[in-house]
């Protein structure tokens, strides 16, 4: 039988390596007193430190959801640029007529 993947809060991961830095105990022994996986402590105080605010997502990866908006709006805001330019182009080109 597998196991179910454990899921834990952005805030249970900054105490937990808020509690890794100000503690006398190695790593592994916090991840094993607080069960979580080998190496995970580590992995998140790497992600906090990279990431700072931006850490630990959650689902849906906003990060992605982010970049795609960005994405839109810049095309949005392009197409309307090279709209105004061929609109002003067109009205320069007939006033020099």
């Amino acid at each position: 039988m597998s196991e179910r993947r454990r899921k834990y809060t952005k805030e249970f991961k900054i105490e937990t390596v808020r509690l890794f830095e100000t503690s006398s105990k190695s790593g592994r022994e916090i991840e094993r007193d607080l069960g979580i996986g080998k190496g995970m402590l580590y992995r998140w105080k790497r992600e906090l430190q990279d990431e700072n605010l931006r850490a630990f997502p959650g689902h849906g990866h906003p990060r992605d959801e982010e970049l795609y908006r960005l994405r839109k709006e810049l095309a949005e805001v392009t197409e309307e640029r090279d709209i105004l330019r061929k609109a002003t182009m067109k009205k320069v080109k007939r006033s020099s007529v």
